[in-house]
């Protein structure tokens, strides 16, 4: 049956073959082009942005198909009729096939009359033989919830003649929930009344699956990046609350030591938008001494800032109490290893006697201080330590280091040096020995360190802070 827009409407004919076989062609090759890139996308589908891009394609793959198989129509020409019910119906569409999707009917109201297309059969899952649903008939398969629209839509068919354009779930026989797309138009009496309607409904119900996953999976993206930004700026607020926010050069509380210049950075990861858990530190002690210290709580995110924070704090108050740098390490690995997200860090903790100008320190697992002396640097022997929270009960030894008038100590985290080594790190650090020696100030030191590597891509966050010896 040629649907027909009105009764004073003649039906459009159909396009050359030649020309539809080209356009079939060029819709194949697309359609292949897509699932190329489909297939050479690598991933396991637990990145949010991944699942969003790979909805999309299936969802332009399916529409694609889609797109074959209406030209291919176009091409064939309508379906033929259902076979009558004494006559054997003809074999099944193949697979993926349109005819399995776009089914034709029309009801005449003038003798309550309805004819179904043998693809529309299938769509609603009716047997071929049975008599097609009428008007009347054709809500006991619609869902429920679905009915009302459906009411709506033909009312103001055949009431108000406009066009039908609508969506709605039928409930096949088998118990198979299927979305159907129902587009149609009322046929005119030569009076101007309504003789008849007719529709064609399409199963919709994959193209509405795909859509939603692309729905899904950029809802879910969206989620995922307001999540990561929330978590970024709390754990920006809070590294920003704990660290010392030094500014030019370092002013402790009181005006800070008189014997020491201080300055310090916090250089950010260039590859990952969330806060690491490195830290540095200089605070003023009671007893005229002065604390240094560095380190860093691997991981990433608020739980890791706020690991530093605690860590950072404990050592403060410690210092404060008295506690030696050997001794101090030990209880922040009791700490850690109390706490309850397992967690590893390292650090380096110095203690400074301004009156004997004595440097006392431990470390971590953490690189050792630079000492640079008359432009020639050298790293401190190391004492024995391992990382916190590695191992239960682990005893930490420290040494002592004597300064002089003019020294200057560079304490660091790992990745200071983007690209290399520990070991290449230390070295092209100590390259520096002659143009910090000839620096004025500690911020001098850090800014001519900052400008060597600071602009590098890094992997992680790292800390640097120059302590320099000024009587």
């Amino acid at each position: 049956m040629p649907p027909h827009l009105s009764a004073d409407h003649p039906a459009a004919q159909p396009p050359g073959r030649g020309s539809v076989d080209a356009l079939i062609s060029q819709a194949r090759r697309l359609k292949g082009d897509v699932d190329a890139v489909r297939r050479d996308t690598p991933g396991d589908g637990s990145d949010p942005q991944e699942r969003w891009q790979r909805a999309l394609y299936d969802l332009a793959l399916h529409q694609l198909d889609d797109l074959d198989t209406h030209l291919g129509q176009l091409r064939d020409g309508p379906a033929p009729a259902p076979a009558p019910p004494d006559r054997p119906a003809p074999a099944p569409p193949r697979r993926g096939s349109l005819l399995s999707r776009v089914g034709t009917a029309e009801w005449n109201l003038l003798t309550d009359v309805a004819s179904w297309s043998g693809e529309l059969y299938q769509i609603l899952g009716r047997e071929p033989g049975t008599a097609p649903l009428t008007l009347d008939e054709l809500p006991s398969l619609v869902h429920d919830e679905d009915r009302p629209k459906l009411t709506t839509m033909v009312t103001d068919c055949l009431v108000d003649a406009k066009p039908i354009d609508g969506e709605f779930r039928i409930v096949r026989p088998d118990g198979a929930v299927r979305t159907v797309h129902m587009m149609g138009e009322p046929v005119l009496d030569s009076d101007g009344s309504t003789a008849s309607m007719w529709a064609v409904l399409r199963d919709v119900s994959e193209l509405r699956r795909c859509r939603s996953a692309v729905s899904e999976t950029r809802d879910s993206l969206q989620r995922h990046r307001h999540e990561a930004q929330t978590e970024h700026r709390l754990a920006a607020e809070l590294q920003e609350a704990v660290l010392p926010p030094w500014r030019g050069s370092l002013r402790l509380p009181h005006q800070g030591p008189e014997t020491l210049d201080l300055a310090a950075r916090h250089l950010p990861s260039s590859t990952s938008a969330l806060i690491g858990g490195d830290w540095y530190d200089a605070l003023e002690l009671a007893d005229g001494h002065t604390l240094l210290s560095v380190g860093d709580l691997t991981g990433h995110g608020v739980a890791v800032a706020s690991g530093m924070a605690t860590l950072l704090g404990a050592v403060r108050g410690m210092a404060m109490a008295g506690t030696q740098p050997g001794q101090l390490m030990s209880w922040l690995n009791q700490l850690l290893d109390a706490t309850v997200q397992p967690a590893l860090g390292s650090a380096v903790c110095c203690r400074y006697r301004p009156e004997t100008r004595t440097l006392t320190w431990a470390q971590a697992g953490h690189p050792a201080p630079l000492l640079f002396r008359d432009g020639t640097g050298r790293r401190l022997n190391a004492p024995d330590g391992v990382l916190l929270g590695a191992t239960s009960g682990a005893v930490y030894a420290q040494t002592e280091e004597t300064l002089e008038v003019g020294d200057l100590l560079v304490l660091h985290t790992d990745g200071l040096v983007p690209g290399h080594s520990a070991a290449d790190s230390v070295n092209l650090l100590l390259e520096l020995g002659p143009r910090l020696g000839a620096a004025d100030t500690a911020q001098d030191c850090v800014r001519l360190v900052v400008d060597e590597f600071g602009e590098s891509e890094r992997a992680d966050d790292a800390c640097v802070l120059v302590a320099r010896v000024i009587s």
